[in-house]
C-alpha cells in the first residue's frame, strides 16, 4: 500500500505530460504565464529584496538558521525580474566577485503568515541542499537571509520553461517527447532514491539551461517538495490543467 501513492502520482504525471508534449492533452494557459501578467500588488512593488518593509517597527521572523544574515545586494548584483510565483520573485543576479550569471529566488517574509509557510520555505532549503548535485536538477548556490526576504541563489537556466518550448513548437515528435519524458522520470527516481517527492511536477518547473534544441533539461521549484521514508503513506498531487480528458471526465 505504501508504494501506491507514489506509483499514481507517477503514473498521472507521466500520461499527462507526454500527452500534451505531443500535443493531443488538454491545452491551457501556463500558470506562469499568467501570474507574470497580473498587475504587480503592494507586496511586490519595485525589488523587494532591498526596500525596508513599512511596518519596520515589526519583530522580524528568522526563517533560516547558520546562513548569511547580510543584505543580499553585499555579495549579488540584483537585476530584472525573470519571473515570479506565489511565494517567491526570481530575479537575475550577478556575483559581484565571480561576475557569474545566476538567479535569486526571493521569497517575500510578508508573504509567510503561518508557521507552515516557515516550514515550507525550510523544507526546501534542506531538500536542495541534500539533493545530489546532478545535471537535471537546479543547483543551489547559496541561501542568505535579510530582514525582509530569504534568497536562494541558483544556476540560472536561460532556455526558458518545458511549457513554453511546447507551445512554441506546437507539437513534439515521439522521439524528442521520448528523451523529455525520459529527463523527467530519471529527475523522479532520483528524488525517491533520496527520499524526497517533488510533488510539483509540471512542464513549468522544467527549466532548458539554455536555448539550444538539445539544451539539458532541469527540474527547478522544490517549494511542495517533502521528505518521505520506505513505506510511509504520503499524499500525492495532481494538477486538473494536465489531465487528459479521459482522466478529467471518468
Amino acid at each position: 500500500m505504501g508504494k501506491t501513492p507514489f506509483l499514481l502520482h507517477f503514473l498521472f504525471f507521466f500520461f499527462s505530460s507526454a500527452l500534451s508534449i505531443l500535443g493531443l492533452g488538454v491545452r491551457v494557459r501556463s500558470p506562469a504565464a499568467v501570474a507574470r501578467e497580473d498587475v504587480k500588488s503592494a507586496n511586490y512593488s519595485g525589488h523587494d529584496h532591498g526596500r525596508k518593509d513599512a511596518g519596520a517597527g515589526k519583530k522580524t521572523i528568522t526563517v533560516l538558521n547558520g546562513v548569511s544574515k547580510d543584505g543580499i545586494e553585499e555579495k549579488y548584483m540584483v537585476d530584472r525580474e525573470l519571473g515570479r510565483g506565489e511565494f517567491g520573485v526570481t530575479y537575475l543576479c550577478i556575483d559581484r566577485d565571480t561576475r557569474e550569471l545566476l538567479a535569486c529566488k526571493s521569497i517575500s517574509k510578508r508573504k509567510l503568515r503561518t508557521a507552515v509557510d516557515v516550514d515550507d520555505v525550510r523544507r526546501e532549503v534542506a531538500i536542495m541542499k541534500h539533493l545530489p548535485k546532478n545535471s537535471s536538477i537546479v543547483s543551489l548556490k547559496e541561501a542568505c537571509e535579510d530582514e525582509n526576504a530569504v534568497h536562494l541563489v541558483m544556476e540560472l537556466c536561460e532556455g526558458g520553461e518545458l511549457f513554453d518550448r511546447i507551445v512554441a513548437r506546437g507539437h513534439y515528435t515521439e522521439r524528442a517527447a521520448a528523451a523529455v519524458t525520459r529527463t523527467i522520470v530519471e529527475v523522479v527516481q532520483l528524488c525517491h532514491k533520496h527520499g524526497v517527492i517533488h510533488r510539483d511536477l509540471k512542464p513549468e518547473n522544467f527549466l532548458f539551461a539554455n536555448k539550444k534544441e538539445n539544451s539539458p533539461l532541469k527540474a527547478i521549484d522544490f517549494g511542495l517538495s517533502i521528505f518521505f521514508k520506505p513505506g510511509e503513506e504520503s499524499l500525492f498531487l495532481v494538477f486538473g490543467c494536465y489531465l487528459t480528458r479521459e482522466l478529467i471526465y471518468v
